[in-house]
């Protein structure tokens, strides 16, 4: 991804918005908050057969501590027109290995429970629910809203699992 493919990057993202299911965010920002927001690699977009965005994949940091530098937020949107077409996946499947190749052993999702096809599709590409965080946020009308967390553990970046440490 490119700041050249901020434009379709944007609309894909407003049309999420604009569902009321995909974030709490109202507006997508300017590209400079956008890029700020989010970690500079890996970010994908993927493309129709004429090179047009039709979806985009990107990372935010979980946080500012060192401890947690494998750790990040995943995101993912799809053109509606494109939607069921195995786009979502595509780009889940690819971000994987990217992000372990980054070093990223801990991706995290945080879904609104009536967005059933994010969702499965998470699930489908091997993240867990870890539980729901009741009333986390206000949507836009006001209206109190559930998030799913999700996560999914890498099994090749950041060494050996916790629980596997913990027995040794």
């Amino acid at each position: 991804m490119t700041p050249s493919d901020w434009p379709a990057v944007r609309a894909i993202y407003e049309a999420g918005i604009a569902t009321g299911d995909a974030t709490f965010e109202t507006a997508p920002g300017t590209w400079d908050s956008w890029d700020a927001d989010h970690l500079e690699r890996p970010r994908l977009i993927a493309t129709d057969v004429d090179g047009h965005p039709v979806g985009w994949v990107a990372l935010s940091s979980y946080s500012d501590r060192c401890v947690y530098e494998g750790v990040a937020w995943e995101s993912v949107y799809v053109a509606p027109d494109h939607q069921g077409r195995g786009v979502g996946r595509l780009l889940l499947e690819a971000m994987i290995p990217a992000s372990e190749a980054a070093g990223i052993w801990t991706l995290q999702a945080g879904i609104l429970p009536e967005n059933v096809a994010s969702l499965a599709l998470h699930e489908r590409c091997g993240f867990r629910r870890v539980g729901v965080r009741e009333r986390m946020g206000r949507d836009a009308s006001g209206r109190w809203r559930d998030v799913v967390l999700l996560e999914r553990r890498s099994a090749v970046a950041g060494g050996s699992s916790p629980s596997a440490a913990a027995g040794s």
